[in-house]
Formats: structure tokens, sequence, C-alpha cells
């Protein structure tokens, strides 16, 4: 993402006495943050267009090297979780906005031709997002307790309430929904069939409270995954088994904040602490699993597939695709 740091790394790179070497990306001038005869680490200028694009040090013969850079999708919002992404390739974001507060358009989706429309929603401070096996999306509401669904006219309808902090939210293909309470609760609505009244909630599993919010992510292996950033220095990413039995899937990470699985069962966690903010991905199988950055961001929160594979990479203000 553009003002993300890249380290180039090679043999016999130019350290000129008098100053950093020249690097530049798409054509624009990079800030070079570290060099040396074998690394020079570089920031994406932010004015650097979408796509592949050409990486050049000055004084270095040979073909370019290649940097995919993501493209802007929409800004102006406020996530403080993942964006969502529905099969028809629409994309959900919201305005979260603070405590007492209420955003005039709380969210929008964006269709896959760029065009942005609010949708006529009451939700104060929607908070996170999660699609139904049937296509219905949900939306919790942190500072009122609740979870909404959007109806097929665009209306919130209340689904559940009394949910604590409501924050991070998955749901499973048989339509249970899994809902975090940042207290330290993961909370399981079942729909039942029959309506409102056969809706049961009851709490799942227990993990250490978050000081901002839980962040859930339901893996094809039938385990859900939750992340919640506390003030200490290293946070980890827990596991609860379709047993309920809380594990720790992996450790490593500064802030780890909004989760996604690709199609291969791999999980995606979003690192927002600053100096390794960016996109890791974290193979489930491993023994002993060890994130890897496999996105360089400056500040980062969520991440979503789209139907066709494509990656949105949510900061607090903008949504990117790559």
């Amino acid at each position: 993402m553009p003002g993300a740091r890249v380290t180039l790394l090679g043999g016999g790179l130019p350290v000129p006495p008098d100053g950093p070497p020249q690097v530049t990306i798409g054509g624009h001038d990079a800030r070079v943050a570290f060099a040396s005869s074998r690394a020079i680490a570089v920031l994406v200028p932010e004015e650097t267009a979408g796509g592949p694009q050409p990486v050049r040090v000055i004084g270095v013969p040979g073909e370019s090297l290649m940097v995919d850079v993501a493209r802007e999708v929409t800004t102006g919002v406020h996530q403080v979780d993942s964006p969502l992404c529905d099969a028809a390739g629409s994309l959900y974001v919201t305005h979260s906005g603070g405590r007492d507060t209420k955003a005039p358009e709380p969210m929008h989706r964006v269709r896959p031709d760029g065009t942005r429309e609010a949708l006529g929603v009451e939700i104060a401070n929607p908070t996170s997002l999660a699609l139904g096996p049937d296509g219905t999306v949900y939306v919790s509401s942190r500072f009122e307790g609740t979870v909404y669904r959007l109806t097929a006219d665009d209306r919130a309808e209340l689904y559940a309430a009394d949910l604590g902090v409501a924050t991070g939210l998955a749901c499973a293909p048989d339509g249970t929904l899994f809902v975090g309470d940042r207290s330290g609760t993961i909370l399981r609505i079942s729909a039942g069939q029959s309506g409102e009244s056969a809706r049961h909630v009851e709490p799942y599993a227990s993990i250490p409270a978050s000081v901002a919010a839980f962040h859930l992510c339901l893996a094809p292996d039938g385990c859900l995954y939750v992340a919640a950033p506390t003030l200490a220095s290293h946070d980890v990413v827990y596991r609860i088994t379709p047993e309920r039995e809380v594990q720790v899937a992996c450790g490593g990470f500064g802030r780890p904040q909004g989760l996604a699985c690709d199609s291969s069962g791999a999980l995606y966690v979003a690192d927002a602490l600053a100096g390794t903010s960016g996109l890791f991905r974290v193979d489930l199988q491993a023994a002993a699993p060890v994130p890897e950055l496999v996105i360089a961001a400056p500040h980062l929160v969520g991440v979503t597939f789209g139907p066709a594979g494509e990656m949105y990479l949510a900061s607090a203000d903008a949504v990117w695709r790559i």
C-alpha cells in the first residue's frame, strides 16, 4: 500500500558517501529509510498508482524490479474491523464513529463498477460485518450491544440485543452467528427454524478481554479464530474448536485486528501496530505456525476477500484492493 515500507535485497548496492541512494517507484522518488550494500528500505510514495509498478535503484543496471501496489477503492470511511464483500462483488463499508455519536450515513455499499451508495439504515456505531449463507448482511453495534441484519430493501432489522460490547461477527454455513463481546465472551446465536422466537443466545467461549474489539473469522476447518488486541506489546490469535476448547493458534503479533481465510484455509491477519503493520498469512496446518508478511501497509485494521479472489484491505479511513 502507498506509504508502506519495502525492503530491496541485493549485493553491492550503491551507498553514496554524500547521501542515500536514489530509488524510484512508478517513476516517483521514494524516500529511503535505510541503506547498506545488501539492503535498501524505502517508503512507497503516496502518489504511486495502483497495479504493478517498476522499482529502480539509480546506478544499478539490469531490469527493473516490480512491486504490486494496492488500488484505492473508497475513502471517507471509519472502519474498526474488516469490510465485507458479497457474492455479487459489492463491498460494504462503515462509518462507525465514537460513543454517543451517530454518522448521518453510517454504512455504504460500493458496487463492482465503483459506484458508492449510502444505505439508509439507523445503526449507531456499526462495528463488524458478517455474511450469512443466504446472503444476509449482519452488522454489530458495539455501544448498543446489538446485532442487526439488512433486509432486501436495505433496512436495518434488529436481530439480537443485550450482547455486551458487541464487536466481531462470524457466520457459520448453517446460519449460526458468533458475536464477540470484547469484555471476554464469545456468544453463539442460533437462528432456529421459526423466526425470532426460536433465536437462542448462549455463551460459547471465554477469552481475555480486549481494550479495542474482538475480530472473528470462521475457518474451513470449523474452528473460530479470534483476535483480541490488548495493551501488551505482543498479542496472539486464538482458536476455538467446535468442542469449545480455547487454544493459541499463533503468536508474534503486535496488535492483531481483522481476520479472513482464503479458499485453501490459510488465515490472514491485519496487524495494526506501528512499525510492524501489514497483512500476515498464517499456515494453520503447520505444527508451529509463524506469521509471514505478505502485504506491507502503514496502517491496517481489516481484510476480506471478494468472489473472484480479489483482496480488500482496510485502514481506518480507506479501503484498498489488490
